[in-house]
């Protein structure tokens, strides 16, 4: 065993007194050793529980025969993170879970790994940690927030309190109605409701292999959630004898799966991001080319918040992931020789699956989908020579071909105060730059700006492009990732105030209308902008962080 590091041998005696101390028995420390991963905190919504989930998963692992060892890592959450100076730290702190569980393992020297993640980038940096490592690994995640309905037939979620703020402004709902909102949207434990960021993760993870059919859909508060987590905690002892490690799951095969019910799902645009970063600790080559490939031959089958009406509890009842996975499998889009966590390949726990469905109306099959193309698409053309992203299964149809006036922010800050403001009308392409990876420097979300669009009702008549990226929450022609960024001259940094934007989405373009001489003049008489006297770890990741078609990692 791989913990025979720390307590085998005569030479180990100061090794195994420190174990002692914690109150190990002789017979404890002979089992294999099992770190439990928990992003536990008191700050997060979706992590509140995690005691809980925690204290199923090292049931589970006692009851096979292991001795769990539980640690925890930071969370941040981005909704409370949203619209401010916190949110710059937000991805950036994928980097420092990933960072942290390495630095755990390798001085704890443990045989197999559970992670409990379950909101934004957790998940992410705690998959890119498990491949680092390569030990056998097994994820659970806390499960998704539960949403009610308004009263009105309208379930609401985190986006609907954004949105409504938005409406106010524009005296649309009245201060009763935003606090009614505000009181209801979030009812609970749980990562938010919709697929959002968070539960695309913890999705695309039983794709991937690496988690338990439920992980994604089972809401927090179900009780099948901590037998789930129970569950996980004796897998992970099946996998360790199985000597399954995560670079067997986590391979090409896995990813083209992941990025199928990606596409299927509708979800979050940062599912592209961090895919890729996790990818890149893989050693698997996947560009966004490949995501365009997937995308324009996989089917889109549900419509989640913020792309329609159903939650995650709604796609819980009507089979989960793996009905998804099962209806893809059936039309030859899923690769079902994959391995998973449990050393059975992907195909083989689909087929082995008993869906127990109790709605009918969430998931279309692939011979009638909402789209015949996935939920997401990557856009090339003058303004973003290295692509850009946008969840195209979240645009109106009107919106997906659309020319118009560029605004033009160098922060979120001023696009929000402007179209707060009501300067921001029907035909804009708001452009919001230097957010970037390094320029921001975190990449923000612009969650904030998008829904106030969309709460002012501005949704099917303006975009909004930026180097930064969105939340998945967002709705509307939202267009991120832009690459290159403005801080390392992107073109981006060149459009000025009225320059004609095109954006077709349908062919993946996105273009500045402007000619070839005049740009050439702008490149040589504009300042880019870098932020000047950053300090700690922010200045250090904006140092070294890579650009966003490359997964914003550290290099």
């Amino acid at each position: 065993m791989r913990s025979d590091m720390i307590k085998k041998g005569t030479e180990r005696a100061p090794q195994r007194s420190l174990l002692k101390a914690i109150g190990y028995t002789d017979t404890q420390i002979e089992r294999p050793l099992i770190g439990i991963v928990n992003s536990f905190n008191e700050i997060v919504p979706g992590h509140i529980h995690l005691k809980e989930i925690a204290r199923a998963v090292k049931d589970g692992v006692l009851s096979a025969g292991g001795t769990p060892a539980e640690f925890n890592v930071i969370g941040v959450c981005d909704g409370i993170a949203m619209g401010h100076e916190g949110m710059k730290y937000s991805l950036a702190s994928r980097e420092v879970i990933a960072d942290s569980i390495e630095c755990m393992c390798m001085a704890h020297c443990f045989d197999g790994l559970v992670f409990i993640p379950n909101c934004d980038k957790i998940v992410p940096a705690m998959l890119m940690a498990a491949v680092r490592m390569n030990i056998p690994a097994v994820f659970v995640s806390g499960g998704p927030m539960l949403s009610l309905e308004d009263g009105g037939g309208k379930c609401l979620d985190l986006n609907s309190a954004f949105e409504a703020v938005g409406a106010y402004k524009n005296d649309m709902i009245d201060e009763k109605e935003l606090s009614y909102i505000e009181d209801n949207c979030c009812p609970g434990c749980g990562s938010c409701s919709g697929m959002f960021t968070a539960n695309s993760m913890n999705c695309l993870c039983e794709a991937l292999g690496i988690a338990l059919s439920g992980n994604g859909t089972i809401p927090a508060v179900y009780s099948k959630r901590i037998r789930l987590a129970k569950k996980a905690g004796e897998t992970i002892m099946d996998t360790l004898k199985k000597d399954v490690h995560p670079r067997d799951i986590l391979t090409e095969k896995a990813f083209r799966n992941a990025l199928t019910l990606d596409m299927a799902l509708g979800c979050s645009t940062n599912s592209v991001l961090h895919l890729m970063a996790i990818a890149n600790e893989a050693e698997v080559d996947l560009d966004l080319d490949i995501i365009n490939e997937i995308s324009k031959k996989t089917p889109n089958l549900c419509k989640l918040a913020p792309s329609g009406v159903h939650h995650m509890q709604d796609l819980y009842a009507a089979g989960g992931v793996y009905r998804v996975l099962w209806e893809l499998k059936r039309a030859g889009l899923i690769d079902g020789s994959a391995m998973t966590a449990m050393g059975l390949t992907l195909g083989g726990m689909i087929d082995g699956e008993c869906f127990h469905i109790t709605r009918n109306d969430v998931i279309r099959t692939v011979g009638n989908p909402y789209s015949t193309f996935g939920g997401i698409a990557v856009l090339y053309g003058s303004i973003a020579p290295d692509g850009a992203v946008v969840k195209q299964s979240a645009v109106a149809p009107e919106m997906l071909v659309h020319k118009g006036r560029a605004r033009v922010f160098d922060s979120e800050e001023e696009a929000v105060s402007a179209i707060y403001g009501g300067k921001i009308v029907s035909g804009d392409v708001v452009v919001i730059r230097y957010e970037g990876p390094s320029g921001g420097p975190g990449m923000r979300e612009m969650l904030t700006p998008t829904s106030a669009i969309a709460g002012m009702g501005l949704d099917r008549e303006v975009a909004l492009i930026t180097d930064g990226r969105f939340s998945g929450a967002t709705r509307g022609a939202a267009i991120g990732h832009i690459s290159p960024e403005a801080a390392k001259g992107g073109m981006i940094a060149y459009i000025q105030e009225g320059d004609i934007i095109s954006i077709d989405i349908p062919n993946n373009r996105i273009d500045l209308l402007v000619d070839e001489e005049t740009l050439a003049q702008r490149k040589n008489t504009t300042e880019i902008k870098i932020k000047k006297n950053l300090k700690g770890y922010i200045a250090r990741y904006a140092r070294n962080v890579s650009s966003a078609d490359k997964g914003a990692v550290i290099v």
